[in-house]
């Protein structure tokens, strides 16, 4: 991986990544990034874990309603 510098935007601080690093992360101009703490250090996700979980959940419910979710459709 390389090393990245931290440049001054605007009043604050960032750090450009480069096209290879965009690409591994699936992301482009634009889409948001989510920071967490890892063990190790800081994460850099394409994804909000929090928002994964609930949607895993709510796809549980939906599988386990999914006769009442067909009704109310109609």
């Amino acid at each position: 991986m390389p090393v990245l510098r931290i440049t001054t935007v605007g009043n604050s601080a960032g750090v450009v990544l480069p096209k290879e690093i965009l690409s591994r992360l699936r992301v482009d101009k634009g889409d948001s990034l989510y920071v967490s703490e890892a063990p190790d250090g800081i994460l850099l996700t394409p994804y909000n874990p929090e928002t994964a979980e609930q949607m895993d959940r709510a796809e549980a419910i939906m599988r386990k309603h999914k006769d009442v979710l067909r009704r109310l459709a109609k």
